[in-house]
């Protein structure tokens, strides 16, 4: 019999594609899987180490399994970003782990997973390199409108609050030849929808001799055919050649919606935080995009920083409230062991003024998220169908350009996942559209 695996994932859609990627190692040295982690010879979660709490979710979960290997024997593995980042001290705090490994170590794991399950050893695989990008491995999928393609590895702008360049190692980007099959694959298999992700794709460049830039790339895989879709996230705002826009702004398949993380709309804070851009700077980014026409532009924000005053929580308060993003993360920032900030600055803003100041930026976001849906009451929206709606079995769901979310009831027209569905929008919440089919243009039966 297979030795059986039960996979979780935390965190952002980059783990999300590594774990497609060590669903495919896997199965191809002859392991299965299992949604139960009860019936599963191997317990494995793919974490993240950016945020607070999928720290809490990781050690939680941990206890759950520790428990449950009391009851029979089960192998307990650890990888991705927090096992890269934490090393020796999570291993410390939990003796059950049997495998920690790093994002470079994917290829390794059916060895490591061998050795603590042959040889009862504890199997650890930590060490980063500068040439991994997994360009040879097509990662396991599964079914859906939506697929994620990593096209690079890696960071190398050192953000001081950002832990990435110390679990992910330096940026290093994957040949656009590898990019390009997988999309093919992907459109074969009735993906409509390409997401490229990277840690800062804009500054992606395929390795000599072919040496193309993101633009570039974004617009081969916009034409590979078969996918109706292309979106890409995240980009740097100091990496914005026209050439990149003129792609957003112009290529049919190409989503008209940058994800622009802003951080802060302080200058003392953007300098603290290594951003290496300006107030002056965003915002003259922003109004180069808008002068190219309805692109949708959304953000990343941190409340809290290390030392930041009432007044500089003000800049970014007043900044968000003048750019009126289409929506925006908002995060309190907590300290990352191994960041620059961990060690040259005091995590000195008290929680509760933090919590204070998130809780202020998303009720102002949301208001902002509110007012740019109700505009579009009345109007027809393109959505691509994904799919059920969360919420109810009897409604369906997709996402605009814009990526912002609408639904509507099953019963109003006949579609199926990856139609294109023109809906008339007659209700607007912040975060969702209502609307019904414009009958006209529903597909036939």
């Amino acid at each position: 019999m297979p030795r059986r695996v039960y996979l979780q994932t935390f965190g952002c859609q980059m783990n999300e594609y590594d774990t497609e990627l060590v669903r495919s190692v896997l199965r191809d040295r002859g392991f299965a899987f299992t949604s139960e982690p009860a019936a599963a010879d191997v317990l494995l979660m793919n974490t993240c180490a950016i945020r607070e709490h999928a720290h809490a979710r990781v050690h939680g979960r941990l206890a759950q399994w520790k428990t449950l290997k009391r009851t029979r024997p089960v192998v307990i593995g650890v990888l991705g970003c927090m096992a890269q980042n934490l090393k020796q001290e999570l291993l410390d705090a939990h003796p059950a782990i049997d495998v920690l490994a790093g994002p470079d170590a994917y290829r390794r794991l059916p060895e490591l997973l061998a050795q603590a399950l042959e040889r009862r050893e504890r199997a650890v695989a930590v060490e980063l390199s500068e040439y991994e990008t997994y360009d040879t491995i097509l990662p396991e999928r599964a079914p859906g409108v939506n697929a994620w393609i990593a096209i690079m590895r890696g960071c190398d702008n050192f953000c001081t609050f950002c832990v990435v360049p110390y679990t992910r190692g330096r940026e290093r980007s994957r040949p656009a030849r590898s990019i390009l099959d997988e999309a093919h694959a992907l459109a074969a298999r009735g993906h409509r929808q390409v997401t490229l992700l990277g840690q800062n794709v804009n500054s992606y460049r395929s390795p000599a001799p072919d040496g193309r830039d993101f633009a570039e790339l974004l617009a081969d895989v916009a034409d590979v055919p078969g996918i109706e879709r292309v979106r890409w996230t995240s980009p740097h705002p100091r990496d914005f050649p026209p050439a990149l826009l003129d792609v957003v702004a112009q290529h049919p398949r190409v989503c008209r919606h940058i994800h622009l993380p802003l951080q802060s709309g302080s200058d003392r804070m953007l300098d603290m935080m290594g951003r290496s851009y300006t107030r002056r700077d965003y915002v003259a980014l922003v109004d180069d995009i808008r002068r190219r026409g309805d692109i949708a532009i959304t953000t990343d924000v941190i409340a809290g920083f290390c030392t930041e005053t009432d007044d500089e929580f003000r800049d970014t308060y007043d900044l968000v409230r003048e750019i009126e993003f289409q929506s925006a993360y908002v995060f309190k920032y907590s300290e990352r062991k191994h960041t620059i900030a961990r060690r040259k600055f005091p995590d000195d803003v008290p929680e509760a003024v933090k919590s204070e100041r998130v809780t202020r930026l998303f009720d102002l976001q949301r208001e902002i998220s509110a007012a740019h849906n109700r505009r579009l009451i009345g109007a027809d929206v393109t959505v691509l169908v994904e799919g059920r709606a969360k919420k109810s079995s009897r409604q369906w769901m997709g996402h605009t350009d814009a990526n912002v979310t609408v639904v509507w009831d099953k019963d109003a027209a006949p579609f199926a996942p990856g139609d294109r569905a023109t809906i008339q929008v007659n209700d607007a919440s912040a975060s969702t559209l209502f609307g019904v089919p414009v009958p006209a243009l529903a597909p036939a039966v």
